[in-house]
């Protein structure tokens, strides 16, 4: 007998109305189980890739993602910059390389003193590759010109220093010292404030902009040697596999350079909230698990019931295969039943997501603001056949208890 005819007596057994109504009941809370995990699944799932993705966007679009440092100078950036963009290991993964100039400076105004990173960049190279710029008001960055000391500020840092666009403040640099009979004297100029960012995140509070050649001239090098090389990638989170191909393409032209990225200063960051995104997928994981439990209560009453049917369809020559495959169809049915429920609910749910919340009232993260939202399909693709493998793997020891009956035993009091 074929596979046809085993589906066909699993699909009876499945729809004909069940006569033990507590199997009954166990059967529907398997499949509202199923329903309601992979419905969560998704919905918290998305909620969390779009605060992931929320963060890549407004920290790493607004500090170096990679930095490539030579220590004697690039004699030739663009040749270099050229070499890195021609291999095609690289192709798709790099945005743009910039000139950059990087120092941690002490930022004094007239009322107060904060810690910063002084980033030195050339405004018309970061056009297009930079959110920093489309987050400035007004058009601050076009004031950053050679030699005219102007700084753009992250909102937060300028509210810590309580200045504006126009007042002046003092950047100390501990990159420039000099050493007198006094003691080791600090790099310090006077920028004036030309405009704020304003990104969202902890970048505001810690990162300043400032043209490079004034950026050098802080730090007491010579601006017209470029140093540093800002990569902007297409996915931050490569930068562990991009980077050495990097280097060793710079290699191959005769250039060293050491490397550094994000993960020094935002990496403890991003990995608290990969690991959170795990264990609440874990969490929700362990529902569905329960209801493919559920699933082999359900199974292991049916086969109990279905014993007499079982010993006569062997006797009429169906093999243990077969019996395996009747109660395996009716368990992968219930699955099913609750997965196509699960997963539209949850695609529906996570596309409507902030509307439904505004609907209901409901503001989780204050009034004005909406949750983050980002649907996989590479995540839920693995969610669907994660939940079918779970629920498969539920249905094979009730299967094996229906193909391990006996007839002679079974039918020997009918």
């Amino acid at each position: 007998m074929n596979f046809g005819f085993s589906f066909f007596v699993g699909y009876r057994y499945w729809h004909a109305r069940k006569a033990n109504a507590f199997a009954s009941f166990i059967t529907l809370f398997a499949v509202s189980g199923i329903f309601l995990g992979v419905a969560a699944l998704i919905v918290v799932s998305s909620v969390m890739n779009g605060l992931e993705g929320q963060l890549k966007n407004r920290i790493l679009g607004a500090v170096p993602q990679l930095t490539l440092i030579s220590d004697t100078g690039f004699d030739d950036w663009q040749t270099s910059v050229l070499a890195v963009k021609q291999d095609k290991r690289l192709q798709h993964d790099i945005m743009g390389i910039v000139p950059s100039a990087t120092t941690q400076g002490m930022l004094q105004s007239s009322s107060n003193i904060a810690a910063a990173q002084v980033l030195g960049v050339f405004p018309e190279l970061e056009q297009g590759l930079s959110s920093i710029i489309s987050h400035t008001y007004s058009s601050a960055f076009d004031a950053l010109t050679p030699g005219s000391y102007a700084i753009v500020l992250g909102s937060e840092l300028a509210r810590k220093l309580g200045v504006k666009p126009d007042d002046e403040i003092r950047i100390l640099s501990g990159d420039g010292v000099v050493y007198s009979p006094l003691g080791p004297v600090p790099s310090q100029r006077k920028f004036k404030v030309a405009g704020v960012f304003e990104m969202g995140a902890q970048v505001d509070a810690t990162v300043a902009y400032v043209h490079y050649q004034d950026a050098r001239r802080l730090m007491r090098q010579d601006p017209e040697v470029i140093s540093e090389l800002r990569v902007y990638l297409d996915d931050p989170f490569n930068v562990a596999s991009i980077t050495p191909l990097i280097t060793h393409s710079l290699s191959e032209q005769g250039v060293a350079v050491t490397s550094r990225d994000w993960r020094a200063d935002f990496g403890h960051l991003f990995a608290a909230v990969k690991m959170e995104k795990n264990m609440m997928s874990l969490m929700l994981s362990l529902i569905v698990a329960v209801a493919a439990f559920n699933i082999v209560s359900a199974l292991v009453m049916m086969v109990v019931d279905k014993t007499t049917d079982v010993a006569v369809l062997k006797t009429q020559g169906l093999t243990t295969a077969a019996v395996m495959n009747i109660f395996i169809v009716q368990g992968s049915l219930n699955a099913v039943l609750g997965l196509v429920i699960g997963t539209l609910t949850g695609i529906v749910l996570t596309l409507n997501l902030n509307e439904i919340l505004t609907t209901l009232g409901i503001s989780i993260l204050g009034a004005g603001q909406t949750l983050p939202v980002q649907l996989s399909l590479t995540q839920l693709t693995v969610i669907v056949v994660g939940t079918l493998f779970i629920t498969l793997i539920a249905t094979i020891y009730p299967a094996l208890r229906a193909a391990q009956v006996q007839p002679a035993t079974a039918l020997r009091y009918e």
